[in-house]
Order: C-alpha cells, then structure tokens, then sequence
C-alpha cells in the first residue's frame, strides 16, 4: 500500500500514537507499506511551533529531518501539477492551503490519505484511512 500522511498524522505518528486508527497504525507497522509526507507538512509543523501550538524536543527543521529519516518516509515534490490540482479540486472542499496540497498530492499520486481532518474523511473524491 502507498499512503501520504496528513500534517497530524505525521505528528500523531511520532508524538501520540494512540490518535491514529487501528487501521492507520497497522498500515504504517506493515513494512510492505510505502509511506509518503509533503513539504507541506513540514511548514505547517514550522509555524505551530513556532506559534507555540506545539511542543517538541529540538528545533521544528531537525525534529522533521530526524523522523522522516528514521520512519523511512519519502517527501514527495510538489509539482506544478500537484498545486494546479489544488486549487482546482472538485467541490466542496475547504480553504485551507496546505490540505489542499496534501489532497492533491494524494490524487494525483494515487496514495491513500492517513489524516484526522474530519472535512478531508468527508471528502467523496480522496480515498482516506
């Protein structure tokens, strides 16, 4: 299986991994399991730290750099065609930026979505665990 991790799973992941379903945390134990994250995400955990909406042991660059290594996880680039798919999603989607991204990302890279983000579960065209 391919799956992209959403900015809280990736978080949920490292921090709190009781958060995350059974099936989420079966899917990303499976060594067959090929497990994908934006640069997105990496802004995103930028700014909540630097906001003090998270705590964590180092600086947000080498907190990122340290479990994306360690976990095996690949970042994804993000293309042209990755945000022209963004911002073109069929609705109803929200506005946040970064989700956008991360959705898009999945489509166009046919990955499974692991996130917590109600909207993006409810979303009919992004498959999700």
């Amino acid at each position: 299986m391919r799956v992209i991790l959403d900015t809280c799973a990736i978080i949920w992941a490292i921090s709190a991994p009781e958060k995350l379903t059974k099936e989420a945390i079966k899917t990303l134990e499976d060594k067959s399991t090929e497990v994908f994250v934006s640069p997105i995400s990496c802004a995103e955990i930028a700014c909540l730290q630097e906001r003090g909406r998270i705590e964590l042991d180092r600086h947000w660059k080498s907190w990122f750099d340290y479990y994306i290594q360690l976990n095996g996880w690949s970042v994804i680039d993000i293309t042209l065609p990755i945000i022209q798919d963004a911002f073109a999603l069929p609705p109803p989607f929200h506005a946040d930026p970064a989700d956008r991204i991360i959705t898009a990302t999945a489509r166009n890279k046919s990955l499974k979505l692991i996130t917590g983000d109600n909207k993006i579960i409810a979303y009919p065209f992004v498959e999700t665990l």
